[in-house]
């Protein structure tokens, strides 16, 4: 079913009978119950409104995201979560959708700086699982009110409701942009690095360790993002203060450093690589220890160490009680990004959080029909 107007997709859930599957681009299936009729936003396109003086944009959920992007990129604007495309990661097709970003509160290496999707969705609409049109928060950041619903459908995954407008703030793209390297860190040194530079006044916009580099060596990543001056002048002084760590050369090229983070935002280093990819959030100085426990994976790290790409080969021992084991006895959330659905997706939740999140879904869909089974288990990131 792919309904072209919010009126046919309200009556389309209003008149459901069995449960419905919802879908976006259908880039990004993950965790998606097995059951359940597709109920596709698709065909909810087109951008209904862009500001650029107010730095705010309107967008029907079926909006692709490229579209959104290129619109941005023709007033220098750009969407500053930095969004990832799944596609390389899953082997999936489709076109990823504005809808599913906010959906699945998809945000990139830039969340360190500027924060997460939801953090800058200004409103939303949504059809519920009774069939009713809700409208929260606002078109411009003049007049938004009701943050916390908006903030409540990011993340939730289709499970509270049908997205069908969001309404977002978007940012000035840089002048320039750079990326610091520096090769042959240990993970609990690079870390380390990661959060020192951090912490200083750098404005550092971009912080990942990949343990094996394009070489094939351990390579730790600093992104710098402004006009060409400050960058140069930043980039110098973070030379100058990472000193002890050995030799750090900058790649002055803008293509070159978006191309860079492009693949750490998309987790390109395990788009080719057998076995199954989490997606582990944590305190970043518990990461390398973490990693360091799980014997025979793979790992690289971004925000500073916080969010742990694991890669878990077939045959490895690694798999999801022992990950989630690790997890839980430091305190963090692990994610089955790709991999059997059936280990479960998310975290399991406590008692208390579990309750929340079933009281949440009753009061948005008491018949459970929006993608029933999905996050029951655990909890979106």
């Amino acid at each position: 079913m792919t309904p072209k107007t919010e009126d046919d997709l309200a009556r389309i859930i209003a008149d459901a009978d069995a449960p419905l599957r919802i879908q976006g681009g259908g880039t990004r299936p993950i965790g998606m119950p097995t059951n359940g009729t597709i109920l596709s936003t698709s065909a909810l396109s087109g951008i209904e409104l862009y500001e650029p003086g107010s730095l705010t944009l309107v967008a029907r959920a079926g909006t692709p995201v490229a579209e959104i992007e290129a619109a941005l990129d023709g007033e220098g604007q750009r969407l500053a979560f930095e969004p990832m495309d799944h596609r390389g990661l899953l082997g999936t097709s489709g076109t990823p959708t504005i809808g599913g970003v906010a959906a699945a509160n998809v945000s990139g290496p830039r969340r360190i700086q500027s924060g997460a999707a939801r953090d800058f969705m200004l409103g939303v609409r949504f059809v519920d699982g009774r069939g009713q049109i809700i409208k929260n928060g606002g078109r411009v950041m003049k007049n938004v009110t009701g943050y916390d619903l908006v903030k409540l459908m990011a993340g939730s995954y289709g499970t509270l409701g049908v997205l069908t407008e969001v309404s977002l703030k978007v940012l000035p793209k840089p002048r320039h942009a750079a990326t610091l390297r520096i090769e042959g860190l240990a993970d609990e040194a690079a870390v380390s690095a990661l959060g020192r530079a951090l912490g200083s006044p750098y404005e550092v916009s971009g912080a990942a360790h990949l343990q094996g580099g394009n070489d094939g060596a351990p390579t730790t990543l600093l992104r710098l993002e402004g006009f060409e001056n400050s960058v140069a002048y930043r980039a110098a002084e973070l030379q100058s203060m990472l000193a002890d760590l050995g030799q750090i050369t900058v790649d002055a090229s803008p293509e070159e450093t978006e191309a860079t983070w492009a693949a750490i935002r998309d987790v390109a280093p395990y788009h080719d690589a057998m076995g199954d990819v989490w997606r582990i959030s944590v305190k970043p100085t518990d990461a390398p220890g973490l990693v360091a426990s799980l014997r025979g994976a793979r790992a690289f790290y971004d925000w500073g160490g916080g969010l742990v790409w694991l890669l878990a080969p077939e045959g490895s021992g690694v798999n999801a009680t022992t990950i989630r084991a690790a997890v839980a006895r430091i305190g963090g959330h692990a994610t089955l990004i790709r991999g059997n659905p059936s280990v479960g997706t998310f975290q399991p939740l406590s008692p208390a959080v579990s309750a929340l999140q079933d009281g949440l879904r009753q009061k948005f869909d008491p018949r459970q029909i929006l993608n029933p089974g999905l996050m029951t288990e655990g909890e979106a990131a």
